[in-house]
């Protein structure tokens, strides 16, 4: 909702902030409000979409064998650039994608842009920070297929998602050289409740992956595929992905057969019209997409 624009004086008083500290608070939001434009100008460019891929299966490593859900995400990939899209393939078992160190609260109720756990560009930065989130942030559409692991999404995948958070409602640190300065941060949401404006993206915190659509693959039997997608669902819909119709699909074999012999079966013939009608529906929901303006996603911009 519209709020009353409160002068840098009212401002200070209430937060208890000196006017450089104020400054920062507003120069991160101008910045963020920015970003949040050029995000919604990719609208105009050509469909990008991004196949993660959770299978820790190699056919070159332990495994000796290579992964079937990544086999249907590359076929469904190539359905996508059949229908006239960019595409490209992410097997996160070939990145360094570090753990989250959970340290969301400590930040004051948001995580930071880039991460600042594992900062970008620097010695303790990982894949994460230094080239996946900026792919992500370029693309339409991302489909993430996973194995069924232990009746949930592989570890590959968990700590991927994981790592997202920093995608999720987040803002550049307040103090860079501090970033878990909790008292400084605290001021900070308290500058975006004051603040924030649900008509002006970026003015409060942003949702990067808002308007994105999500496509999901999933093998393996089919209780555990009912609750791997059921838990990427309300994971991705609350980072503000869209799903059109029939968006996700699950293969398996049969309960009938020992697992080595399911690959003849998800790879067969079987899934291939599923595969093709999942790009499709994929492509369209992201045409759509494109007549949305970002802003008219509703959500809560001072809280995450």
């Amino acid at each position: 909702m519209n709020k009353k624009r409160l002068s840098d004086k009212e401002l200070m008083n209430i937060l208890k902030v000196d006017s450089k500290t104020l400054q920062r608070f507003r120069q991160i939001q101008k910045e963020t409000i920015q970003e949040a434009k050029t995000l919604s100008l990719r609208k105009n460019k050509k469909i990008k979409v991004l196949g993660i891929s959770g299978s820790a299966r190699d056919e070159y490593d332990m495994a000796q064998e290579s992964s079937n859900s990544e086999e249907l995400l590359k076929r469904c990939l190539n359905h996508c650039k059949r229908l006239g899209a960019d595409i490209e393939l992410i097997p996160l078992r070939k990145y360094d994608v570090r753990y989250c160190k959970a340290c969301y609260s400590t930040t004051n109720t948001q995580c930071h842009f880039y991460c600042s756990c594992y900062p970008k560009g620097t010695e303790n930065g990982d894949d994460m920070s230094n080239i996946l989130y900026d792919k992500i942030i370029g693309a339409d559409v991302i489909i993430f297929a996973t194995p069924v692991n232990n009746f949930k999404i592989s570890t590959l995948m968990a700590t991927f998602i994981d790592r997202c958070i920093s995608l999720d409602g987040s803002l550049k640190p307040a103090d860079p050289k501090n970033p878990k300065n909790k008292e400084l941060n605290k001021k900070h949401m308290k500058f975006i409740e004051l603040t924030a404006d649900n008509n002006i993206l970026g003015s409060g915190l942003l949702r990067r992956f808002l308007g994105k659509v999500a496509g999901v693959i999933v093998t393996g039997h089919e209780e555990g595929a009912s609750m791997v997608i059921s838990n990427l669902f309300m994971t991705l819909n609350h980072f503000g992905m869209l799903f059109p119709p029939f968006s996700n699909m699950y293969a398996m074999s049969s309960v009938c057969y020992s697992t080595h012999e399911d690959k003849k079966i998800v790879l067969s013939g079987c899934y291939d019209e599923q595969v093709r009608l999942l790009a499709e529906n994929l492509i369209t929901a992201a045409k759509s997409s494109r007549d949305i303006k970002s802003n008219n996603w509703k959500y809560e911009y001072t809280e995450n």
